[in-house]
């Protein structure tokens, strides 16, 4: 049943890494928006004109390299924006786009060094806890069970109660721990709507553990 468990869940991570790939970018462009949305017309007063429009063209250029899946490109304009923006609404954005490229292409240790950036200075708790799922999932491909469980050691809001939970029986899972790891899965099963699609999901992996 493991064996069954590690096939299924590599399946499904090839077809996420295949969803990221093709739609990753556009997700991306999403959460800019929404970053800079809520960065607050204030900070943008305080932000000068000039370096608001170098940070916003170097992203657009980001964006474009990165659709035209070139990977280079993304990592070098990605840095610049958070090495010399980062007080820019770009910066943030920019760690998600840069964490996807590398992610998307294996390059786990960058993944995570942008996920880490993005937690560090997203200032809306929502994105906060999205890239702690994302950070989370790469220290799990990265075997970093004790960091990948640190990661996730925060109240989530409601909204994200389910995912928090599924992602740690993941990780229990890997360790070992089928206890605990069916008791995360249940408190995702809890937690999730039962019209969701990830409710069957959850459930296949549940009943992989047995009793």
């Amino acid at each position: 049943m493991k064996m069954a468990l590690d096939l299924e869940e590599q399946e499904q991570l090839d077809e996420f890494k295949a969803w990221w790939k093709q739609n990753g970018t556009y997700v991306i462009a999403a959460v800019a928006v929404f970053v800079i949305g809520v960065s607050g017309w204030k900070g943008w007063q305080i932000w000068s004109a000039k370096q608001a429009g170098e940070a916003m063209a170097l992203y657009e250029r980001a964006v474009q390299a990165a659709m035209a899946n070139d990977p280079k490109t993304v990592k070098e304009v990605t840095g610049q924006i958070m090495d010399g923006y980062s007080g820019s609404g770009y910066a943030v954005p920019a760690a998600w786009l840069a964490g996807k490229t590398n992610f998307v292409a294996g390059d786990l240790k960058s993944a995570r060094a942008q996920y880490q950036y993005a937690l560090d200075h997203a200032g809306d708790k929502g994105l906060q806890q999205l890239a702690r799922l994302r950070l989370a999932s790469v220290q799990l491909d990265e075997k970093d069970y004790d960091g990948a469980l640190k990661t996730l050691a925060v109240e989530p809001d409601a909204a994200f109660a389910a995912l928090f939970a599924d992602l740690k029986g993941d990780v229990l899972v890997e360790q070992g721990k089928k206890d605990e790891a069916r008791a995360a899965y249940q408190l995702a099963l809890d937690k999730i709507d039962a019209t969701s699609p990830m409710k069957a999901m959850v459930e296949a992996k549940l009943d992989g553990l047995g009793g």
